[in-house]
């Protein structure tokens, strides 16, 4: 499927910015490669997990937009989640949990109802996706790069492709958890 979306709207520019791989989670603290804010990411993968950290803008009710880290992470126990980490500060990360499909249907076109909204949008002339998250206590835009954001994605099919989820599941496992919560 993300595939198929990258293909039809030539998405994934990788020359445009610089992905830092591995095949084993980093061991240091040092920072990506140079470039712009946006430019930057951390993708990790081992045998299960893929996890990615990018930068990413907050739009503020004046339409400008504030910076921020956001961490990303995928395993295969839980192949249809994504998770997202939003640093703010000192404070602990805020985070949220996404449907990898929205994600992924949200490059191409607007999808999601309720707090969770996900579309296609440009920025300064860059493609970009926006994130728009509801709670009781208000509401955010974010403006996520798409080129890190869709190599991400890429890598977490390559764990899981799609369709595939429930291989990756110990569905009596998961009903046992839901019945009998320990």
């Amino acid at each position: 499927m993300l595939q198929k979306a990258l293909e039809a709207e030539s998405f994934l520019q990788v020359s445009s910015f610089r992905v830092i791989a591995q095949d084993e989670v980093r061991q240091s603290s040092e920072s990506p490669e140079e470039g712009t804010y946006d430019e930057k990411v951390w993708l990790t993968m081992n045998s299960t997990t893929v996890s990615a950290e990018l930068g990413l803008r907050l739009v503020v009710p004046d339409r400008t937009t504030v910076p921020l880290l956001a961490g990303l992470s995928y395993t295969a126990d839980d192949p249809y989640a994504i998770r997202m980490a939003f640093h703010v500060g000192n404070d602990e990360p805020v985070e949220w949990i996404f449907a990898r499909e929205l994600l992924t249907v949200g490059i191409v076109r607007r999808v999601g109802d309720g707090d969770v909204q996900v579309w296609p949008a440009r920025a300064d002339g860059e493609r970009t996706l926006h994130i728009s998250l509801t709670s009781p206590f208000g509401q955010a835009l974010f403006e996520v790069p798409l080129a890190p954001l869709t190599e991400f994605l890429h890598r977490t099919y390559e764990k899981v492709p799609a369709g595939r989820e429930t291989d990756y599941m110990d569905l009596d496992a998961e009903l046992t958890n839901m019945l009998w919560p320990s």
